[in-house]
């Protein structure tokens, strides 16, 4: 299908590209072995929340009946599911294929996984019959569909059996269902006797479908089969919004119940019985029709891996070797953060250095006599959050304390609904923001008082304030005692904690008001100088129309562009006549990009940013973001010359093509600069001559000058 215009790809079908090049990690044998398993369950869960939220929503938009088009392609919802549906079930083999070269690797490495759908050994038999009549078969349900029995309620994602049941000679058939993995019953990796030196493992779901004769004694089983339904997850509080008279976080848990039982978007078979699917399809009637059903010989959920993991992990060259995240070589030991934010900025790059500065930095705070409030926006925490711990002390200690919950983070609103009872009952302060915009940005201000003194010390991050997936996330964090920006910081809390918007700021720029302008605006700079203008964006996804537009117009003008895109990107580079000058990289590598980094303009006149928000709609006109300027001059320096790393990254980097599709930089695997590694390799490196050195005081800027330049 050709789109209207060259230049642009259309949302959804770009993420599935994205996801794409999840699986190449997966197929990449330079990757240990059981991290490409990992990456093979990256790639399944974001299928899944992809066909929860995305497809859903289209779904929806079909079914009431407001078929619109997408903006940038012109394709209707329905248009866009058919591709989707299309380019799925082209991913679906390919998927299967690394699964079973992964399993075949694992078995020679001394890790096997019994195949129970053909001839088993009699010890093996004898084991299993066992375990399953002892351990399983006392905690199932059955359930059977006819003509007098209604189909049973089936959970989102979790896994069934379907077996078609024939009773003596009557030509009627049933349907049994049987629940494979009761929450809390029971392991779903089931261990057998070791043989040969190997660990050896079968998946409870093949071992209720191998014994479910035992379940239906009175039938005949003519076919079964493992199945697995994904119902909508786009479900939103709109209804809620605008109406104060209601309580907001009841609303969220009632949504969120609500999301349980919502529409199946999918249905996934395993594909040992493919003449049952249309049998059990029938039966079940979830009204979706058969493009959204899909056979795969792989387990359908595979979150047992990390079940796995734990019985193998003495299996050391399976695993990427282990990374620490190092100490920032600006933060001196055991001095205040707030005093050593005082000399001067303070730059975090996570996972290669640690969080534990920003953690220490919200305890100070809690117990600092002279620190009068605590304000902060909260996304997505940790389950046993330091963070959260901290702010509850900095309470109990008598500081004002300011926590805007963003309750609608998807797939973490229990999480946050929890917390935010947590933190009222601490004494915290809890605000939702404007009922119609989620809060995304990450950003904390602290207020310290000392006589007729007032102090702003504020931190603005690219990621959340989340201790797990700092070890995962690159994310910036970026401390500063500078007054112009924690002045902006309490505009900002100010209008959140009315439910107001920010209307305007002096050096922050703030969504939905007029981050997306003044990101324009300098774009427009870049181009009134033609071929000397440059632009460079580190973005998760690029989806935001007027920005594509204005980067064409750059590019058209001469402008060189250089864009670093993790996920989707609706802007193809290297049009003829539209976007010769800018290059789309991709890198998707041991952890997951994160960071959103803007650079306008080259040498000493280049302006940088880092950010909460990608230019997404979502997010410059449907979010409050917040983007700071970096002023020091060697953080600036250091993160364009990162910038330029990751460009030149020829291991994990991938570049689009004009046709939209994506190339490995080095499509034989003989790249020698994997940027992550680099990063990592090099915070060891800092952190081992800023030990050595151990010096302080006004002399570790020099240094820290000599290391940034290694």
């Amino acid at each position: 299908m050709k789109f209207i215009k060259p230049y642009i790809d259309n949302r959804e079908l770009s993420w599935l590209k994205f996801n794409r090049r999840v699986l190449e990690e997966a197929q990449d044998a330079s990757v240990p072995l059981f991290e490409r398993l990992r990456f093979v369950y990256i790639f399944c869960n974001n299928l899944d929340e992809f066909f929860m939220i995305r497809v859903g929503y289209l779904r929806e938009r079909k079914a009431l009946k407001k078929d619109v088009s997408d903006n940038k392609t012109n394709l209707t919802a329905s248009e866009q599911l058919k591709l989707i549906t299309k380019k799925t079930a082209e991913l679906i083999p390919v998927k299967d294929k690394v699964y079973a070269e992964i399993i075949s690797r694992l078995n020679r490495a001394g890790i096997e996984q019994v195949d129970l759908r053909g001839e088993i050994s009699k010890d093996d038999e004898r084991f299993l019959a066992v375990y399953f009549k002892s351990e399983i078969l006392p905690l199932l349900t059955p359930a059977i569909i006819d003509k007098k029995n209604p189909v049973p309620f089936l959970k989102n994602k979790e896994i069934y059996i379907a077996a078609t049941l024939k009773a003596g000679d009557s030509p009627k058939r049933a349907i049994g269902i049987l629940p494979a993995v009761p929450s809390g019953a029971f392991e779903r990796v089931v261990w057998l006797p070791p043989k040969n030196g190997k660990s050896r493992f079968a998946l409870v779901e093949s071992l209720i479908m191998r014994y479910a004769d035992m379940v239906y004694a009175d039938y005949e089983i003519i076919g079964r089969n493992v199945f697995r339904i994904t119902r909508n997850a786009d479900v939103g509080a709109e209804e809620a919004l605008y109406d104060h008279d209601l309580d907001f976080r009841g609303v969220m848990e009632e949504l969120l119940k609500k999301r349980k039982k919502s529409a199946p978007v999918r249905i996934e078979f395993d594909s040992g019985d493919r003449a049952n699917e249309a049998v059990v399809a029938e039966y079940l009637n979830l009204g979706l029709s058969g493009e959204y059903a899909f056979s795969q010989s792989a387990p359908l959920d595979m979150g047992f891996i990390f079940q796995l993991e734990e019985r193998i992990k003495a299996y050391g060259d399976l695993f990427f070797k282990p990374l620490t995240p190092r100490p920032c070589p600006r933060i001196r030991g055991n001095e205040p953060i707030i005093r050593q934010m005082e000399r001067g900025d303070i730059l975090l790059s996570y996972p290669y250095e640690s969080i534990n500065p920003f953690i220490r930095l919200l305890e100070e705070a809690a117990n600092d006599k002279d620190v009068f409030s605590v304000k902060i926006t909260l996304y997505r925490v940790a389950t046993d959050s330091k963070v959260v711990n901290a702010l509850i002390a900095a309470a109990e200690n008598g500081k004002r304390v300011l926590a805007l919950v963003e309750l609608r983070a998807r797939f973490d609103e229990e999480n946050n609904i929890g917390w935010s009872k947590r933190l009222e009952d601490a004494g915290v302060r809890v605000v939702y923001g404007p009922g119609h915009l989620k809060v995304h940005s990450k950003l904390l201000l602290i207020t310290k008082k000392t006589g007729s003194s007032v102090k702003y010390f504020t931190q603005i991050g690219t990621g959340n304030y989340n201790e797990r997936t700092s070890r995962l996330y690159t994310d910036l964090s970026l401390l500063t005692a500078n007054r112009d920006i924690g002045s902006d910081a309490s505009v900002v809390f100010n209008a959140l904690s009315a439910g107001n918007t920010v209307e305007t700021a002096n050096l922050l720029w703030v969504a939905p008001r007029f981050l997306k302008s003044r990101a324009v605006r300098l774009i427009d700079a870049e181009i009134t100088r033609g071929a000397k203008g440059y632009i460079g964006l580190k973005l998760n996804s690029l989806t935001d129309k007027d920005i594509i537009e204005k980067l064409v117009e750059a590019s058209r003008s001469g402008v060189k562009i250089d864009l670093i895109v993790r996920g989707i990107c609706c802007l193809v580079a290297g049009v003829p006549g539209y976007t010769e000058n800018i290059r789309v990289v991709s890198v998707v590598g041991r952890f997951l990009e994160h960071s959103r980094v803007y650079i306008f303009g080259a040498g000493e006149r280049s302006k940088v940013y880092i950010s909460s928000a990608d230019f997404m709609t979502r997010n410059t006109e449907k979010r409050i973001e917040v983007a700071a300027p970096v002023r020091d001059a060697l953080i600036k320096k250091s993160l364009i010359d990162d910038f330029n790393v990751m460009l030149s990254d020829d291991v994990k980097a991938r570049v689009q093509k004009p046709d939209g599709s994506y190339a490995k930089v080095k499509a034989d695997g003989g790249g020698k600069l994997d940027s992550q590694i680099y990063f990592y390799e090099r915070a060891y490196e800092r952190a081992r001559l800023a030990a050595e050195k151990k010096i302080g005081g006004n002399k570790i800027i020099g240094f820290i000058k000599g290391l940034f330049n290694k």
